[in-house]
């Protein structure tokens, strides 16, 4: 949680770096622990339907993190950035995610698309919404459940139960710096 670059951050108590919360606790790693916790038991829920889109995404984030955090399922309003490398800023989210979920429409997400042609749409998609991401915190959760709903509907279920944040994340990273190839290593084991 505290991995992100921000100012004068109004989603963290005064003078700490700890978002506010539900539970309002002040301690970064019980919150890190309480976050972990209560978005692990949504996720064990059935994840909301919808249509592939930026509100259905919304609702995905929202549900996992409706227990910690009283801004779940509303885009971020500040910038912020991880490692030195901005996320997109806050006025554009909006119109980057509304040109990104246009890119569902494609063959390649549809079932009886092939699997490679699946693995290549997706990481193009999940490099970009992580380079957009769109909430102040729980992105990369909301980021997998999302692909798993994509993955069933494509015909192609990933199985998040195979990702390995070792390997995981450095790929995402990698992604945020033009290379794709980790990424898709990495979606590929999850089929």
């Amino acid at each position: 949680m505290s991995g992100y670059d921000v100012f004068d951050d109004p989603y963290c108590y005064k003078g700490t770096s700890v978002l506010k919360n539900r539970a309002r606790l002040r301690d970064d790693k019980t919150l890190e622990a309480f976050e972990l916790e209560m978005s692990t038991l949504r996720a064990e829920e059935p994840l909301p339907a919808g249509r592939f889109t930026p509100t259905h995404y919304k609702r995905i984030h929202h549900h996992l993190f409706q227990d910690v955090y009283p801004w779940a399922g509303k885009y971020r309003t500040v910038r912020t950035s991880k490692g030195g490398n901005p996320f997109a800023y806050p006025e554009y989210i909006a119109s980057s995610m509304d040109q990104l979920f246009e890119k569902l429409a494609l063959p390649a997400f549809r079932p009886g698309a092939s699997s490679d042609d699946f693995l290549d749409a997706a990481t193009d998609f999940l490099a970009e919404l992580n380079a957009i991401h769109p909430f102040r915190e729980g992105n990369g959760r909301s980021q997998l459940a999302f692909m798993y709903l994509l993955g069933q509907r494509a015909g192609h279920p990933l199985k998040l139960a195979r990702v390995d944040r070792h390997t995981f994340l450095p790929a995402m990273i990698a992604s945020f710096a033009g290379n794709l190839g980790p990424l898709r290593a990495e979606l590929q084991k999850l089929l």
